[in-house]
């Protein structure tokens, strides 16, 4: 069943890892955040969070999202076919070894996607670091996510996590509908499920870590979480940029 757009949530999202040229990262995020935001939003696109990788330091994720995939088409032409992209599209390159990396998901269920409604992005011009941290969990799957494989991670892992002061977001699997727009690749023929997590600090995280390694519950939960996955999961540790709008 097709997932629809809410006023809160998004039912297309795009989850993409930047690889960039050394040292040229904040170079982007500057630019990213003073000229690209509200053209795109103009468009219909939603910019849902913008993240330096703390484990990379040469690798930028950010995250925008679509009300369906019809609408990802339209928004995403208005964008690249318009002036803004335009004139600054050489410079962005320019900071960029690869941009390919990107996963395109769909909430795992009604009332799985991230809550945005709530949320209010930093004015432009804004400097301010947040403390707080995303954590998103990438799991490999050898098949499409079905309703067990959901269900485990609602019954299991979601209430593990929250006992451990992990604040569940959200929770994605991969949107099998055909690359809508096509002039830029996503990852085809493999299946996901992802789950972000906020925390309000590098402590809290470090704390919620331990407290799970800790866990013979966790470890159960996660072994059988671990089947049917062809690589163990991919955890990105993401620090918010100034006018990220997911930044706890």
């Amino acid at each position: 069943m097709e997932l629809l757009a809410t006023e809160s949530t998004c039912a297309v999202v795009e989850l993409r890892q930047y690889t960039m040229r050394p040292g040229q990262r904040d170079t982007l995020i500057d630019l990213f955040e003073r000229q690209f935001i509200e053209p795109l939003e103009a468009g219909g696109v939603t910019v849902m969070g913008q993240f330096r990788d703390l484990d990379r330091p040469d690798h930028f994720v950010w995250m925008r999202g679509f009300a369906d995939m019809y609408q990802r088409a339209q928004g995403l032409s208005a964008f690249y076919s318009g002036p803004v992209w335009g004139e600054h599209r050489m410079a962005a390159n320019a900071t960029m070894i690869d941009s390919d990396n990107v996963l395109l998901l769909r909430p795992a269920r009604e009332g799985a996607g991230i809550v945005l409604d709530h949320r209010v992005r930093a004015p432009l011009g804004a400097t301010a670091f947040s403390r707080a941290r995303i954590v998103a969990t990438i799991s490999p799957l050898t098949r499409r996510a079905d309703r067990q494989r959901i269900d485990l991670f609602e019954a299991s892992l979601a209430p593990a996590l929250e006992h451990a002061r992990a604040r569940v977001l959200g929770y994605y699997v991969t949107e099998t509908s055909a690359n809508s727009y096509p002039r830029l690749p996503v990852r085809e023929g493999e299946h996901v499920f992802v789950w972000f997590a906020a925390f309000a600090d590098d402590a809290e995280f470090a704390a919620s870590h331990a407290q799970l390694e800790q866990s013979h519950a966790w470890r159960e939960h996660m072994a059988i979480w671990n089947r049917g996955l062809v690589a163990a999961p991919q955890v990105l540790r993401l620090a918010p940029t100034a006018r990220s709008l997911v930044h706890a």
